[in-house]
């Protein structure tokens, strides 16, 4: 997996994937650092959380970092107090799952001034061109740039994340390879992972650069 800093925070549009990829971000990370933590700042789509995870961020030692209400029937934009120790333990290596589009990254702005300070952080952008919203490079790059003035901070990379979820093809990631390059050319960010489904791993791997298996949470967006 590409090195990643202290802090890995992705943000994507809607249905780009992106808490899917923080899962499995999370539990790589686990593998060689002691404290790992996985923070569910996503005040946008209460359908799609990491809190689907949470028996197996238990099981792995993985704190998680939610709002009360997530995965409840209440549809409250409440955001955890816990959030501020991602800035102020610079001891955890945590992923933040950040809402989608420029209305979810607001949430970003209260974190920004001490994650630049600090200057520990890989900010992704996921991508996937199989959403009807960001279909080619210059409307995702729309949406990347509103991000960015929302949140306060640059993006580092891009994860392309491109799938049409269970019926996706190893065809399919191949051929958004030239969308994700398009993009990497026009921001000027490196294209850090390209995600895949474990079972079509073994189809791309050598056929993209920085491939990286994705499993769990299968029944939600890849």
């Amino acid at each position: 997996m590409y090195p990643l800093k202290r802090l890995t925070i992705l943000c994507g549009h809607y249905g780009s994937g992106k808490t899917n990829v923080a899962v499995n971000i999370a539990a790589e990370l686990k593998k060689s650092h002691d404290s790992v933590t996985v923070a569910d700042l996503d005040i946008v789509n209460p359908y799609f959380r990491t809190k689907d995870s949470a028996a197996f961020f238990e099981e792995q030692g993985i704190r998680l970092i939610c709002s009360a209400y997530a995965n409840s029937n209440v549809d409250i934009p409440a955001l955890p107090q816990e959030m501020y120790a991602l800035t102020d333990d610079r001891s955890m290596t945590a992923v933040l799952d950040i809402g989608g589009d420029d209305r979810g990254a607001l949430v970003l702005g209260r974190l920004a001034p001490k994650i630049l300070l600090e200057n520990d952080y890989e900010m992704l952008m996921v991508i996937n061109c199989y959403r009807p919203l960001t279909r080619d490079a210059a409307s995702t790059m729309e949406v990347l740039r509103e991000i960015e003035y929302a949140g306060g901070i640059r993006f580092t990379g891009l994860v392309n994340n491109s799938n049409l979820g269970a019926m996706t093809t190893a065809e399919d990631i191949l051929a958004s390879r030239a969308y994700a390059e398009e993009v990497s050319g026009l921001s000027g960010l490196p294209v850090v992972m390209t995600t895949v489904r474990q079972e079509l791993y073994p189809a791309v791997v050598g056929k993209v650069p920085n491939a990286f298996p994705l499993g769990l949470q299968k029944n939600k967006y890849l």
